[in-house]
């Protein structure tokens, strides 16, 4: 009933995934307002959130859906949430994120290749973790892939620990924000309806008072 006359194409599908139509600005606003509704504990929804967003910083492209709502999962953490934070790593993100784990975890003293410049190729990365998933060989993954994907498996660790407490106190504010600037509105509306029920009995009160 309240669906598209006509789908989107898969082309305008992906463009809007890649730059919302509605902005930035709104899209924000808008998931902020869906993660604050979502229910549980204000704890849940920040932790769960921050789980999704923390596992969006490690190398396992394809696989934060799942590491998030186990990881949300263990804590007791709301997984909705979770699955609401790996939107932090998008196509947008995705570049800045893997140079930083990148960077990071060579600083940290891991350096998988002789010539990490030429190393530094995330796309040729992850299509050998591609065909290393199919034909499942160790040795080729070492032999290839792991020069990068190895000092960003490092790099992410001590990522995703900071990511995770910045994003849980960082919802954790937002949620108890709403709510609590919800919770004025009820009173308010209650108050206001209660004023009003009494302005309209006030001349019936006052009329039987006046009585014999």
């Amino acid at each position: 009933m309240f669906r598209r006359r006509e789908e989107k194409p898969i082309h305008r599908r992906i463009v809007d995934f890649c730059w919302p139509a509605m902005g930035w600005r709104r899209t924000v606003s808008y998931w902020a307002h869906r993660v604050s509704r979502l229910p549980g504990s204000t704890y849940s929804i920040a932790a769960g959130f921050a789980c999704g967003a923390a596992v969006s910083f490690t190398p396992f492209v394809g696989l934060h859906f799942i590491l998030g709502a186990i990881w949300a999962w263990l804590m007791r953490a709301n997984i909705i949430a979770s699955a609401i934070g790996t939107a932090v790593g998008n196509p947008w993100t995705f570049p800045f994120i893997w140079v930083w784990v990148y960077n990071v975890g060579v600083r940290l003293g891991f350096s998988g290749s002789e010539h990490d410049e030429e190393a530094l190729d995330f796309a040729a990365l992850f299509g050998h973790m591609i065909e290393f998933a199919l034909k499942f060989d160790l040795a080729y993954l070492a032999k290839v892939a792991w020069p990068v994907f190895g000092p960003m498996l490092v790099g992410s660790i001590p990522t995703t620990i900071v990511t995770w407490i910045l994003f849980y106190y960082g919802i954790k504010y937002i949620v108890t924000a709403y709510r609590q600037s919800r919770i004025r509105r009820i009173i308010k509306k209650h108050q206001e309806s209660e004023r009003g029920y009494e302005q309209q009995l006030a001349p019936t009160l006052e009329k039987d008072n006046s009585g014999p």
